[in-house]
C-alpha cells in the first residue's frame, strides 16, 4: 500500500499470473489496493499492447529479443498503469457529486464508520450551499488512489541463458520482474512470495527507490507473503541487516487460499495472528536495531524511528463478522479477499467460459503445479480437459510455450518444466524401469507426474481470452475453497457492500467459519500426507507429521479459549466443530514408514 493510507480496510491479492493483471485500472481510482503478477512478462507486453490501443496511447513494442527484454516490458507496462490511474483521480476529482458520478461512487464504497464516510454523509446533509461547497472541496482533498503492488515469487527464479552460456544473476526471471518493478515511477510495494531467496533480497539494494529519502520516507517498499512468524522473523532480520525495511508482513492461511498453498508445519490461522500481535512490538524494535546499523555501514539517511509496519492478513474470509473479527481483536490493517473477486468481471480477468465453470466449481488441491507445491484447481477448466485429453492421446505433457517453471534439473541441464512433454516423457520411462518401486508406487508416482499441467501458460487465458488477445488458449483457473459460498457473478459495489456488511452474497448462511474450515483443510492434508508414508511415497518425516500433529492440537486448544472469551454468537456451533475435529485429529495415526 503506498505512504497515504487508503481509507479501506481490505485489499485484492494477486491471483493467478492474469486475474489482477490490470485490476487497478478498475479499482485504484476507488482507493483499492490490488496486485499485479509480475510472472508473465509475455502477457504483460500483451496487455501493454491492449490498453495503448484501447485509450489511444502510442505503442512501442519490446521484442523478447531486445537486450533486458523482461524488465523493460515490466517497467514499461507498470508505468503505464499508474499514469492511467493518475489521469483516473484528476478526473474523479474533478467530477460532480451527483448520483452514479466517480466521485459519489468513490465515497458510497468506503466503510460507514469510517470518518471519511461520515464525512461525506455530512455534506449529503448540509441545507447552506456555501458549506456544501466547502465540505466537498475537503473531501476532494482527502481521496487518495489504491497502491498498485506487485508480486514476485520468489522460488520462480528461472536462470537466464543466451548462446548456451548462463547469464549473470541478475538475468534471471525473479531479478529481472525486480528491477523492471524498482525502475518504474510506482510508489507501492513489491510482495515476496514463496519463500526465502538470499540472492534476490541481496539485489534489492542495488535501487535507491527501496532506502529511506531525505524525508526518511520509501518511495518502494517490501511487502513479505508468510505463513508464520518464525518465517516473517529470518526474512525480516535477513533484509534489515542488508539495510531494508519490510513495511508489511502479509500473513496467508497456509491452506485456505487460491493458487498455491505453502504448507507449514501445522500451525493455524488464529493462533499464527495472536503471535503476532503479541510479539509485533518487540518485533519491530529488534529490526530496527538491525536496520540502523547496517544503514549506517552503508553511509545513508537512518532514521531514528522505525518506519510504519502493517500486518495484514489472507486466506478463506467470507463474511463482515469474520473481516472485523480479525481486523479487531488481531489488530490488523487490513485484509485480503481474493477468490470472491473471480466472481466480480468488472474488476479481474475471468473468461466467460470460466465464469460459467465458477458458479459451481468445487476447488479441490491438487498436484498440478511443476514447481511441486499444492495448487488450487478446479476439475471442469479448459486446461483440465485438455490435459486428460492429452494423456487419452498418448502424448501427455504440454508443449512448453513461455517456460517460466523451468526448474527441474532431474535429467540434466538446462532445466525443464514438470508439466511438459519432455519432462513427462522421460520421468515416465525412468518410473517404468525402476525396480524398487511395488505396483502400487509406480501408480500412485505416475499419476502425480501426469498430474502436471501447463499453468504458466493457461493460467493467462482469462486475460487474453477476455481481451482477444489469443481465444484459442485453454484456460485453468485457480479459486480457493472459500468460493464455494459464492454463486452468483456480482459487481464491485455489490462485493464491497458484502465485505462491510451492507448486503450478504453468502449462498449457504450456516457456512463453516473460517478457523474451522482452515482446520479441516489441515487434518485432511495430514491425513493425505499419512497415507502416503504408508504406501512409501513422498512425505514429511514421521518426526515433522507428529509436530504437524501437535500443533493442530495447540490450534484447537486455542480455538476452544478463544471462543469461550470472544465468541457470543454461534459459540456452540463453533465449540461442536471443534469437538468433531480434534477426535478426527486424536485417531489419525503417524506411521513409522514416514521416516526418512
Amino acid at each position: 500500500m503506498s505512504n497515504v493510507k487508503s481509507p479501506h480496510r481490505f485489499y485484492i491479492p494477486v491471483m493467478g499470473t492474469g486475474f489482477t493483471i490490470d485490476s487497478a485500472l478498475a479499482v485504484a481510482k476507488y482507493s483499492i489496493s490490488s496486485v499485479v503478477a509480475l510472472v508473465d512478462d509475455v502477457l504483460i507486453e500483451q496487455m501493454r499492447k491492449c490498453w495503448c490501443e484501447r485509450i489511444c496511447e502510442p505503442y512501442q513494442a519490446i521484442p523478447a529479443t531486445e537486450h533486458d527484454s523482461r524488465a523493460k516490458r515490466i517497467t514499461a507496462y507498470l508505468n503505464l498503469l499508474n499514469n492511467i490511474v493518475q489521469k483516473q483521480i484528476v478526473k474523479l476529482k474533478a467530477s460532480l457529486f451527483e448520483a452514479g458520478s466517480d466521485i459519489s461512487r468513490y465515497f458510497e464504497l468506503l466503510p460507514d464508520d469510517g470518518s471519511e464516510k461520515q464525512a461525506y454523509q455530512a455534506m449529503l446533509l448540509e441545507s447552506n450551499e456555501q458549506k456544501k461547497q466547502q465540505l466537498q472541496q475537503s473531501l476532494r482533498q482527502h481521496i487518495v488512489p489504491g497502491s498498485i503492488d506487485v508480486n514476485i515469487m520468489t522460488k520462480i527464479d528461472r536462470p537466464a541463458f543466451r548462446g548456451g552460456e548462463m547469464l549473470p544473476y541478475e538475468y534471471s526471471d525473479a531479478a529481472a520482474a525486480l528491477r523492471g518493478y524498482a525502475q518504474s515511477d510506482l510508489d507501492s510495494s513489491v510482495v515476496f512470495s514463496a519463500g526465502f531467496n538470499p540472492h534476490l533480497y541481496g539485489y534489492l539494494t542495488q535501487f535507491e527507490d527501496f532506502f529511506p529519502d531525505q524525508n526518511n520516507a520509501l518511495k518502494k517498499r517490501i511487502c513479505l507473503k508468510v505463513s508464520d512468524y518464525r518465517s516473517a522473523t529470518i526474512q525480516g532480520k535477513y533484509l534489515a541487516k542488508h539495510g531494508l525495511w519490510v513495511s508489511e508482513y502479509r500473513i496467508e492461511s497456509p491452506l485456505n487460499c487460491g493458487g498455491h498453498a505453502f504448507i507449514n508445519e501445522g500451525q493455524l490461522f488464529g493462533p499464527i495472528l495472536e503471535e503476532f500481535k503479541q510479539r509485533k512490538d518487540e518485533f519491530i524494535a529488534g529490526l530496527h536495531k538491525l536496520y540502523q546499523n547496517a544503514l549506517k555501514n552503508l553511509k545513508k539517511l537512518c532514521p531514528d524511528k522505525p518506519h510504519p509496519v502493517k500486518i495484514t492478513a489472507q486466506g478463506g474470509v467470507g463474511t463482515h463478522e469474520e473481516h472485523e473479527f480479525l481486523m479487531n481483536h488481531y489488530e490488523l490493517d487490513a485484509i485480503g479477499w481474493g477468490s470472491p473477486f473471480l466472481l466480480v468481471p468488472e474488476v479481474t480477468n475471468v473468461d466467460p467460459e470460466q465464469l460459467n465453470q465458477l458458479l459451481t466449481a468445487q476447488p479441490y488441491l491438487s498436484a498440478s503445479s511443476p514447481l511441486g507445491i499444492p495448487f488450487w484447481n478446479i476439475a471442469v477448466s479448459a486446461s483440465e480437459n485438455a490435459r486428460r485429453q492429452r494423456i487419452e492421446q498418448g502424448t501427455p505433457g504440454a508443449l512448453c510455450k513461455k517456460g517460466f517453471a523451468k526448474l527441474n534439473t532431474e535429467f540434466g541441464e538446462p532445466p525443464i518444466c514438470m508439466a511438459s512433454r519432455e519432462y513427462q516423457q522421460q520421468k515416465l520411462l525412468a518410473l517404468k524401469n525402476d525396480a524398487s518401486l511395488s505396483t502400487e508406487q509406480a501408480n500412485a508416482l505416475k499419476e502425480i507426474v501426469l498430474s502436471k499441467s501447463c499453468i504458466c501458460h493457461d493460467l493467462a487465458a482469462g486475460a487474453t481470452i477476455k481481451n482477444d488477445i489469443d481465444l484459442n488458449v485453454t484456460g485453468a483457473i485457480c479459486p480457493g475453497p472459500n468460493l464455494v459460498n459464492f454463486n452468483k457473478i456480482v459487481s464491485l459495489k455489490e462485493m464491497v457492500d458484502h465485505i462491510y456488511g451492507r448486503i450478504s452474497l453468502l449462498i449457504n448462511p450456516n457456512r463453516p467459519h473460517v478457523f474451522i474450515t482452515e482446520l479441516r483443510l489441515q487434518i485432511n492434508y495430514l491425513l493425505g500426507e499419512v497415507k502416503n508414508a504408508s504406501l512409501g511415497l513422498p512425505a514429511r518425516s514421521q518426526q515433522k507429521l507428529q509436530e504437524v500433529k501437535e500443533n493442530l492440537s495447540k490450534g484447537i486448544e486455542y480455538y476452544q479459549n478463544l471462543a469461550k472469551e470472544k465468541f457470543t454468537e454461534h459459540q456452540e456451533k463453533f465449540l461442536d466443530a471443534l469437538k468433531e475435529l480434534r477426535k478426527e485429529l486424536e485417531a489419525v495415526l503417524i506411521p513409522v514408514l514416514a521416516q526418512k
